[in-house]
């Protein structure tokens, strides 16, 4: 494919967080005819998504060091992309922003900027380099318009910079909308040793999985997988295209022995402070109070893992409470879940929210950053002031309660995303900055 434009898109790490994934879930809908995609990183960590860059056609590179020790790594990453031709260096959070301005201002390669969270929530370090270097580069992108504003607000008082290039364009995130469905899900109680009510709940599956438009084989190996102490989603997969074109439809075993009409409230998350999972724990836990039928699953993992369980385990409700750690596939999780409560104390533009919404799950959430530009209060959900989660319990109830409510905003929330944060309305304002910046 000659003279494709070359990106080399440029991270501290690829640990399993929005801004990363967002790598090669653009990638997958960017015009790799146009465009040739890299890829490098510095920190190395065991739940990587190394394999997602390379399956969406991105070649990745590591260049191994730690945070303070990047200062010393821009001669080799100069000399890495002066070697490979890159046309364009996009960086994705301060560390990288920083390193990029340093390379790209020797090279005069363009420098296109991520900025994923609002300044202020950024330690000291990272807060001073990133806006100490923030004007040497051609545009950087604010994934909210909350995102954008701190931006502007940050960098006005800077003292006039020759030769400075900075604009700022927002680009909502998006997601892929085609591949993020709900699924059917089927459920399963936990039935200690079969008997009638599990061969009953094992012929009900059977029902539906024969009315699915699968071969016979893929019939056949869904339902030996079956067991009656499980929950299974049958997994209709129709993003991923066999050669034949013809759908792959794939089933997946959710260990999680939810009862099947319980309500399931998630989130998606890594277990950091902004999160603020431990407030989410404590609105379960009030949640339940009020719906003691309730279950809660909670997708990935974090530095505060440990103390959620000792939170969990002090409660006496564990049996309601499902951390199913980092899974690469998580529509299955999705799609089981009836409300995406977040109770973030601040946010970009959360991806894992985006998708959810795309798999009809309302949202219960904290106004944090740009999850306000995406819910409207009463109509994909409900929304709290920051300060104000404890509201967030109500609604929810409000939700499990009201089946027609619930409904409406299931359908609206998929509506939303598919209209206005769609991965192709964010992917064609991409190729649009790339095109931008190569003409100068």
């Amino acid at each position: 494919m000659p003279n494709r434009i070359k990106i080399l898109h440029l991270i501290k790490s690829l640990g399993r967080g929005g801004a990363e994934k967002l790598i090669p879930e653009t990638a997958l809908v960017h015009d790799q005819t146009r465009f040739e995609f890299h890829c490098l990183y510095f920190y190395h960590q065991r739940n990587n998504i190394v394999d997602e860059l390379e399956a969406a056609g991105i070649q990745v590179h590591l260049i191994p060091s730690g945070n303070l020790g990047l200062f010393f790594q821009v001669n080799k990453v100069r000399s890495f992309a002066k070697q490979l031709g890159i046309d364009i260096i996009h960086a994705h959070l301060p560390w990288a922003g920083i390193m990029a301005r340093s390379v790209g201002n020797k090279l005069k390669i363009p420098i296109v900027y991520t900025e994923h969270n609002t300044w202020e929530r950024y330690n000291t370090i990272s807060y001073w380099g990133n806006r100490m270097t923030f004007k040497k580069q051609d545009i950087a992108i604010a994934v909210s318009n909350e995102v954008a504003l701190s931006m502007q607000l940050n960098s006005m008082i800077d003292p006039y910079q020759r030769g400075g290039r900075m604009k700022i364009k927002v680009i909502q995130n998006g997601v892929n909308t085609d591949v993020f469905r709900r699924l059917p899900s089927l459920r399963l109680s936990a039935v200690a040793g079969g008997g009638q009510k599990a061969d009953e709940a094992i012929s009900s599956v059977h029902s539906t999985i024969d009315k699915l438009n699968i071969t016979l084989d893929e019939r056949s190996e869904a339902i030996s997988s079956l067991d009656s102490s499980l929950r299974l989603s049958a997994t209709a997969d129709k993003c991923l295209k066999s050669d034949a074109g013809s759908p792959n439809f794939k089933f997946q075993i959710l260990n999680l022995q939810i009862p099947p009409n319980a309500h399931v409230i998630g989130i998606v998350a890594v277990f950091r402070d902004q999160k603020r999972l431990w407030i989410w724990i404590d609105l379960a836990l009030k949640i339940l109070q009020k719906s003691p039928e309730t279950h809660f699953v909670l997708v990935g993992d974090g530095e505060w893992r440990s103390r959620l369980e000792r939170q969990i385990e002090e409660s006496g409700k564990s049996a309601h409470f499902h951390l199913v750690g980092v899974q690469k596939q998580v529509i299955p999780y999705l799609s089981i879940m009836d409300i995406y409560l977040s109770t973030s104390e601040f946010e970009g533009l959360p991806i894992a929210m985006l998708e959810a919404m795309s798999c009809e799950v309302p949202v219960v959430a904290t106004r944090a950053g740009g999850i306000g530009e995406v819910i409207q209060h009463g109509v994909q959900g409900f929304l709290s002031e920051i300060d104000e989660y404890g509201e967030l319990v109500d609604y929810c109830v409000q939700l499990i309660n009201d089946q027609d409510l619930h409904q409406s905003m299931s359908l609206a929330a998929r509506e939303r995303v598919v209209s206005q944060f769609s991965m192709k309305r964010m992917v064609e304002e991409l190729e649009g900055v790339y095109e931008s910046v190569i003409a100068k």
